[in-house]
């Protein structure tokens, strides 16, 4: 393991958590995690809705100074205060070498993201435009998975930390594709990057490690063990099958 990396360990102060029976200290993932090491180039957390990596992604990039509705660092907008106290109970163990780029990536509110670089853009005074370290074009006179691209190719510079929660939203399997292409060029230039996903396509990245959220924790697993590689195989070798289990003859 590198000690260049920007993000060396994640510790939940669990000494200091009020109760392991509310929210988000209940999450299986949650109520189990001691300390979590990500790779330092790409680290995927994966598992069913419900298990708690979004929150702790999501608690890793507030400790880490972005907003909680996505964004860079320097994005202080807040459209809903919906995220968890989680990030003040996590210790970042952090390199020596500070990312000259970062972004904090949350499908479900990149619409909100959009607008604010909007409305920034609509401020008399304010500098260059935003936009254009975006491509240039609005990200809302573009498709969602357009407007996902177009961050990825034009805004993500390099030598940067990169954490996504489930950028394959909005993107078509060859756009997945096209998205793994782009991380592995950033990767190549100093980039690290946390992900939480179901994509089977993007969690097939070389060399990552990932780590599977279950009902009884938090667990290191080679692609081939994750539950999202099985289902998928096991539906493209025999699709018929499947749904005849699935729909019982029907």
């Amino acid at each position: 393991m590198l000690s260049t990396q920007y993000i060396s360990r994640i510790t939940l102060m669990r000494d200091k958590a009020p109760s392991f029976d509310v929210y988000p200290f209940s999450l299986p993932a949650v109520r189990a995690l001691d300390t979590l090491e990500p790779h330092s180039k790409v680290t995927f957390l994966v598992g069913e809705n419900g298990s708690g990596k979004s929150t702790l992604l999501e608690a890793i990039a507030v400790s880490m100074g972005f907003n909680p509705e996505g964004g860079t660092k320097n994005f202080r907008f807040g459209t809903r205060a919906s995220h968890s106290p989680l990030h003040e109970y996590l210790r970042i163990a952090k390199g020596f070498k500070r990312p000259r780029d970062g972004f904090f990536l949350r499908a479900e509110s990149f619409f909100n993201v959009a607008t604010e670089i909007e409305q920034l853009d609509g401020e008399p005074g304010f500098g260059p435009p935003v936009i254009a370290s975006y491509g240039g074009k609005s990200l809302h006179e573009q498709s969602h998975g357009e407007s996902f691209l177009a961050l990825l190719m034009e805004r993500f510079g390099g030598q940067g930390l990169y954490l996504l929660d489930e950028p394959e939203a909005a993107l078509s399997p060859q756009r997945q594709l096209a998205a793994l292409a782009r991380i592995h060029d950033l990767v190549n230039d100093d980039s690290q990057f946390i992900i939480a996903t179901h994509s089977p396509i993007l969690m097939a990245y070389p060399d990552a490690w990932i780590y599977q959220f279950t009902a009884d924790g938090i667990e290191r697993v080679a692609y081939e063990e994750t539950e999202h590689f099985k289902v998928t195989r096991a539906f493209l070798a025999n699709p018929e099958r499947m749904l005849r289990t699935l729909l019982g003859g029907r």
